[in-house]
């Protein structure tokens, strides 16, 4: 199915980021297969499965989901210590930088402040501060800096795809949800921005369109350089030409 080139037609004054897998190509996913053993087979924690149960969840539930696929039948007691190795495993990863920002998301975030429009963080990771603490741009600042406001790791009553964290960051910006783009790489990110009322654009970096299509994304680019920022403006969500995407 060829990208919509033509989606919500709104005002849209707010684009709110997830990180993993938007901004950065986090070492979430190594952790988690690294922190299985003695739980589950690692093996059985593929890219797929990332990326259609635990992507975009907090913590505990994605260690909950992640046990519960895998056959352990006592996943909710096992949850909190896989849940705990694993923050121990991302943390390591974090320090020894196993990670790189993806240029075309920081091309975005500039674009998009260029624009005029308001840009917002909001990870359900609490680690997302320490990653993107560790990007530093060609100015010195952190790429966290581009940013207007982070709700990212924020506590919520449920997480994604329940659209709080989301609506959070709508609120740190003073903006409707309505009027609110939001950049997922999982589809219960796009399910939590559908829920709350807000447009989504889904990142497919991994060949996983089908899914992001399925979730009800708005909108699904093999890299954010194809989306027209200057039709955001107008209340359009759209690709840019071939010639123009290839050329950011």
């Amino acid at each position: 199915m060829p990208p919509n080139r033509d989606a919500v037609p709104r005002m849209l004054s707010a684009v709110i980021f997830d990180v993993d897998g938007v901004l950065v190509d986090s070492p979430h996913e190594q952790a988690w297969r690294e922190a299985l053993a003695g739980f589950a087979d690692p093996a059985g924690f593929t890219t797929a499965f990332y990326q259609a149960h635990v992507a975009g969840k907090p913590r505990l539930e994605g260690a909950r989901a992640t046990l519960e696929r895998l056959g352990d039948a006592e996943a909710a007691a096992h949850a909190a210590a896989f849940a705990e190795r694993k923050q121990a495993v991302i943390e390591r990863l974090i320090a020894e930088d196993r990670f790189v920002a993806f240029p075309d998301a920081i091309r975005l975030a500039f674009a998009l402040r260029d624009a005029g429009l308001r840009i917002v963080l909001a990870s359900s990771s609490k680690n997302a501060d320490a990653t993107l603490a560790r990007v530093t741009l060609p100015d010195g600042r952190t790429l966290r800096s581009l940013f207007d406001a982070d709700v990212s790791g924020r506590d919520v009553p449920r997480g994604k795809p329940d659209p709080a964290l989301f609506q959070l960051a709508a609120k740190a910006v003073n903006v409707p949800p309505a009027e609110c783009l939001v950049v997922e790489d999982a589809p219960a990110g796009i399910r939590a921005a559908q829920a709350g009322g807000m447009a989504s654009l889904g990142i497919a970096r991994l060949g996983d369109e089908a899914l992001l299509r399925a979730a009800g994304a708005d909108l699904v680019v093999t890299s954010l350089d194809q989306l027209d920022v200057a039709a955001l403006g107008s209340g359009s969500l759209r690709t840019r030409s071939v010639e123009a995407a290839n050329d950011p």
